[in-house]
């Protein structure tokens, strides 16, 4: 087995002020960021998390990670995610790919493209939402891969794939005429392959996530990661629909949300009942998230809705106490609240959609 751990880096981040320094620096960059649109890309951010070895908070040792606890991870992604979501965002996926790849047998592959993977250089991003939450319900795979000899031809589309302009790889998910499914990786400048131009989404444009089709893509065996069975996602590394990662990045925003409103209440006292009250919502469901992360009991399909809902009414909060500046395009405020319904649909199951319906028309009554 391949062994990457002499090439563990000697500068990482080992203790909450290191991070705080981290998300401090990503927090300053994103308020210099001039637009948020699908032409633009969060470059200083990522640039702060590769440097500070964040890829390697997700690997074990042996492959050439910091292996970072569950909840201390969770802890990462809702400082990160605060600092910018935009930037976590991405990080999530190129981190999905890295995590797939590493969790692989196939040694030769891992040789290739984890180094890179994991310092940030060449990153990978993934194309696998088909297989899950997104498309399911067609008839035809929107990616069908099918046999020839020596190797694989992919024809089809991943409908929603994040940041592939800026990624060196491909993780992408495919079905067989079986039924099976598989997963492999392409480089993005394989022939046959086409990035499409992001969606401009209500946010998190500067993601450029957005479709990549596959026009009779040729797969060597030699790339690929996981081969075909049954529901190949529920193998090994990776994170599924609604995972606890998902609700980190929503309590990111939460407190995003409420440290504006803590600020606005030391000129305006009549905003600390409301800052106390959300804050004290955070504290139990961040406590919450690092419990289920490790595992001491099943309860990510509720502290989903609760983190939705959370970040749903923090940042409607924040619009109140921010009144008609924050209603103005470029303050935070107002692309927090757009943020916050991004958490309504990424990644969202149906058990969390029907929390969230459930909420609303309560509220409506």
């Amino acid at each position: 087995m391949t062994d990457f751990s002499d090439s563990l880096p000697v500068k990482s981040i080992d203790s909450d002020s290191a991070l705080t320094n981290l998300t401090s620096a990503i927090a300053s960059a994103s308020k210099q960021q001039p637009s948020w649109t699908h032409d633009d890309w969060p470059t200083e951010q990522l640039s702060l998390i590769a440097d500070a070895q964040v890829y390697r908070w997700f690997v074990n040792q042996q492959n050439g990670g910091l292996q970072w606890s569950a909840s201390d991870t969770a802890k990462g992604y809702i400082a990160l995610g605060s600092a910018c979501l935009t930037s976590t965002f991405i990080v999530t996926q190129r981190v999905a790919a890295l995590k797939r790849v590493a969790g692989c047998d196939n040694a030769k592959l891992k040789r290739e493209v984890l180094p890179g993977m994991l310092d940030g250089s060449t990153p990978g991003t993934v194309g696998i939402s088909h297989l899950t939450t997104s498309r399911r319900h067609t008839r035809k795979p929107v990616m069908l891969v099918t046999r020839e000899q020596g190797h694989w031809r992919v024809n089809g589309f991943a409908p929603w794939v994040t940041g592939a302009s800026h990624a060196k790889w491909l993780l992408m998910g495919g079905v067989l005429e079986n039924g099976d499914e598989i997963l492999f990786l392409l480089p993005t400048d394989a022939a046959g392959v086409k990035i499409e131009k992001g969606f401009e989404l209500i946010a998190l444009s500067a993601s450029r996530t957005g479709v990549v089709k596959c026009d009779s893509v040729i797969v060597p065996d030699a790339r690929v990661v996981v081969s075909p069975r049954e529901s190949v996602l529920a193998s090994r590394s990776g994170t599924g629909a609604g995972s606890v990662q998902t609700s980190a990045l929503a309590l990111g925003l939460v407190r995003s949300a409420v440290d504006f409103i803590r600020e606005e209440s030391v000129a305006r006292p009549d905003l600390a009942e409301t800052a106390n009250s959300l804050d004290q919502q955070f504290e139990l469901l961040f406590d919450l998230t690092l419990k289920v992360a490790e595992g001491a009991f099943e309860y990510a399909g509720q502290l989903r809705a609760d983190a939705n809902s959370l970040a749903t009414r923090s940042t409607q909060a924040a619009m109140i106490a921010a009144k008609g500046a924050g209603f103005v395009e470029g303050h935070p405020v107002g692309r927090w609240c757009r943020e916050a319904l991004f958490f309504l649909v990424w990644s969202c199951p149906q058990q969390v959609a029907e929390a969230g319906l459930c909420e609303l028309v309560a509220r409506a009554e």
